[in-house]
């Protein structure tokens, strides 16, 4: 698209300038396209962690469908937190807000097995973690300096490697095809292939709206070869009803202090997350740093995001990395662009078909997708962690920190006689490798090498 077309570079760079219509829809709606896979696919890997989802044959499974919209509808409702904001709430910048994935090595455990009666205590913690988000936004500007390139890339990497096994039992055939003949079968594994192999051709043999979109035009492709296979199940399609309304306090309200704590402690990772956000915004787009007022906005928003989607049954809300890159990408620094995408996906969110049409699709399907997106969060931590200087001290942090994080995750059995708060905490591998690495950044002087 000709941006000479769209604005003078002045306009371009000012997130208050409105671009014509019939280019701003189109932009909009690339933004739902770069974010939209990433978006529902934490809903589909905690519902199947809880035992609901793909391939469960649960009485329950409407509620993921249930879940899948409300994604949508809340990142939207989000991202017009941030886009349009109200008093000290949102950045007033092109930030899109979806479903965060950081939160999934702390949310499967806690979960596991449970089926819907534990997604009363998961909900309950993403309201209280969005609160505590939410304050976060006072002081976050105090915190940066305790969380260098060291601590977050350990801690991007840890949360792509305690998801990369997800995306293998994914593409093999899913949890409820373990132990049977037909988890892994070859078949199993073509339907993921064609999905990796699409994406990837999309993404560096082509340009435009077909590189952006490589991901969902891979699922999309992956979803046809499945369809002629005959292992698409059409029926939820034609029980979902065309309109649904979001529900307050869809799974109860109860507490659980693992997950509370869990979530608070994610809050702070997810708040610096967004602050990364907001400044590669600026500069990207607007060729400026990003002000105090714009940082701590974007927090309440976050915060703010993450407490409503809790409250109506949704995941934790955050910035979405992969929309920095499109605004770079674009040069089209207008917050009303990203407002646009934002109503078309809560439109979608609407209508539950929508929402079924989604969970129609095999596993194995999925499995391809995440297998390129885990991995790709895994290297993006190793990108920032280019940014270190590796000297004996911090090779001794990263080294100390990432052997009990990933260790705990591998071996869960050792923790067997703590009590069950600390059990969920730690095994999620990701708190612990955290803690730790901020500690140790804390407390080792710097003059060691």
């Amino acid at each position: 698209m000709n941006n000479s077309s769209i604005g003078t570079p002045e306009q371009l760079r000012d997130p208050n300038y409105t671009p014509p219509l019939g280019k701003a829809i189109p932009l909009g709606i690339q933004h739902v396209l770069a974010m939209f896979v990433s978006n529902v696919t934490p809903a589909i890997i905690v519902a199947g962690a809880a035992g609901f989802g793909f391939g469960s044959n649960s009485p329950d499974f409407p509620n993921m469908i249930y879940m899948i919209q409300v994604s949508m509808v809340l990142a939207g409702i989000a991202t017009l937190f941030q886009t349009i904001g109200f008093g000290p709430v949102g950045a007033r910048l092109p930030i899109v807000q979806g479903t965060s994935f950081a939160f999934i090595p702390i949310m499967i455990p806690a979960v596991a097995g449970a089926g819907v009666a534990g997604m009363a205590g998961l909900m309950t913690g993403i309201v209280i973690g969005g609160i505590f988000h939410f304050f976060i936004g006072f002081f976050i500007g105090r915190i940066r300096h305790v969380l260098p390139p060291l601590v977050t890339g350990l801690i991007v990497l840890m949360i792509g490697l305690s998801l990369v096994k997800v995306g293998i039992e994914y593409a093999a055939g899913g949890v409820p095809l373990k132990g049977k003949p037909e988890f892994g079968s070859l078949l199993n594994w073509s339907v993921a292939l064609v999905v990796i192999l699409v994406t990837l051709m999309l993404k560096f043999f082509t340009r435009g709206m077909l590189s952006v979109a490589a991901v969902l035009l891979g699922l999309l492709a992956g979803y046809l070869y499945a369809f002629m296979l005959g292992m698409v199940n059409f029926a939820p399609v034609g029980k979902a009803s065309w309109f649904m309304v979001p529900e307050p306090f869809k799974f109860g309200w109860e507490i659980n202090w693992a997950i509370i704590i869990g979530m608070c402690l994610m809050a702070v990772v997810s708040a610096v997350e967004t602050v990364g956000d907001v400044s590669g915004i600026t500069k990207g787009g607007a060729g400026r740093e990003a002000t105090d007022k714009e940082v701590s906005g974007a927090t309440f928003a976050d915060g703010l995001g993450t407490a409503v989607s809790g409250l109506f049954g949704g995941l934790p809300n955050t910035s979405f990395s992969q929309n920095v890159g499109l605004i770079s990408m674009t040069g089209v620094m207008s917050r009303h662009v990203v407002t646009m995408g934002a109503i078309f996906l809560i439109l979608c969110g609407l209508v539950p078909k929508f929402g079924a049409v989604i969970a129609s699709m095999p596993i194995m399907v999925l499995g391809g997708g995440v297998i390129i997106m885990f991995g790709m969060v895994a290297a993006a931590g190793v990108n920032i962690l280019g940014d270190v200087k590796w000297n004996r001290r911090n090779m001794v942090i990263f080294a100390v920190s990432l052997s009990v994080g990933l260790g705990l995750q591998q071996a869960p059995e050792a923790l067997q006689h703590l009590n069950s708060t600390l059990r969920v905490l730690l095994t999620s591998g990701l708190l612990p490798a955290a803690v730790l690495s901020i500690v140790l950044n804390i407390l080792i002087p710097q003059e060691l090498d």
